[in-house]
């Protein structure tokens, strides 16, 4: 699986979309295959990850405000 380098949430996903693509496919090698499901699960653990970051921080920003509500 190559390495993930830190990329913007936006182009994880967009990369992540291609790999199900391909998968959805089933034209790929059995090898190849794996390599896309590895890769992709780790851009989903990565954007789950900065949709975590990214709560929190708009949670501590309406904490500031006095003004949570649930969602």
């Amino acid at each position: 699986m190559p390495k993930l380098k830190e990329q913007k949430f936006e182009e994880s996903l967009k990369r992540l979309e291609l790999i199900v693509d391909q998968l959805e496919n089933k034209e790929a090698p059995l090898e190849q295959s794996l390599a896309l499901f590895e890769e992709g699960i780790g851009l989903a653990r990565a954007c789950q990850q900065k949709l975590e970051q990214a709560k929190k921080k708009v949670e501590i920003l309406i904490k500031e405000t006095g003004e949570l509500k649930p969602l």
